[in-house]
């Protein structure tokens, strides 16, 4: 039996998407640098945190949430995803049942209705899990959930709602990690770079500089998709959907997106909908 391999939209080996969380200022000044090198990703909105209309700061202030109409302004600019991150920002362990099933529903409730979308995404605040918070999750119609742990590599996860990152922007390894994904080569399997942060440490650190290198090392090249989150997830749900003969001759997509793969030394494409012979 030959073997069988995912591929990314137009048949590329390779994704990168990022994660960006509460709703800060500073995401303007993000959304500038990625919508400049094409770069995609997921903000994490707490719809119960927002700043109210008007709000000003006292200087030196670093983690300033956006109010609502200014969190539209910005994000209007970009083609991100939103996604939530609980109503106030509460750690879901150890919160009754009900109370964290209201911070997850009311979040996304919320966020559906003033961003007008689909909001299926989660990032968990201070990285809080356990299983009756996944549990949660699920019965709220969450597809993902990304903690804040770092696996180092590309793997494609295989646990949506234990989402775990290749690593935070901080990361001494960063660039080591840009490196290795970039100059990757005829992989066996695909390949999946996942970077997450808040983009007001930029501003604490005084280290803009570490993403403004980070997109133009990454961006531009024709083996990489540029994603949100909830594109990754609805490209690899789709192909992990695909229906075979048993024999390996042919393949249906029940699913309404088109999707690639390698199998042996053929490639394949199976639009949405349709049945192929490999």
């Amino acid at each position: 039996m030959a073997n069988m391999i995912m591929r990314f939209p137009g048949g590329l080996p390779k994704a990168l998407t990022l994660s960006y969380d509460d709703g800060v200022e500073q995401d303007e000044r993000l959304v500038e640098i990625t919508n400049k090198y094409g770069i995609k990703g997921t903000f994490n909105l707490n719809s119960g945190a927002f700043a109210k209309e008007g709000t000003t700061y006292e200087p030196g202030t670093i983690h300033r949430r956006m109010s609502l109409s200014k969190l539209k302004e910005v994000y209007s600019k970009s083609s991100w995803e939103i996604a939530a991150h609980a109503y106030t920002h509460a750690a879901l362990v150890g919160l009754p049942s009900n109370i964290a099933t209201d911070e997850i529903s009311r979040d996304r409730k919320e966020l559906e209705e003033v961003f007008g979308t689909f909001v299926r995404g989660f990032a968990y605040p201070y990285g809080a899990y356990d299983d009756a918070s996944v549990q949660i999750l699920k019965n709220c119609g969450i597809c993902y959930a990304r903690t804040v742990n770092s696996t180092h590599d590309f793997r494609i996860p295989t646990d949506w709602l234990r989402l775990h990152a290749t690593c935070h922007h901080a990361d001494p390894q960063l660039m080591d990690l840009a490196k290795r994904f970039v100059e990757a080569k005829n992989s066996w399997s695909p390949m999946l770079f996942y970077l997450w942060g808040h983009s007001y440490e930029f501003e604490e650190k005084d280290n803009w500089d570490v993403i403004e290198k980070f997109c133009e090392y990454v961006s531009g090249r024709d083996d990489i998709w540029y994603a949100t989150n909830i594109e990754v997830y609805d490209y690899c749900k789709a192909f992990s959907d695909l229906i075979f003969n048993t024999d390996m001759t042919m393949c249906k997509n029940p699913s309404a997106i088109d999707v690639w793969f390698t199998y042996g030394d053929k490639d394949v494409h199976v639009k949405a909908g349709e049945i192929v012979e490999i």
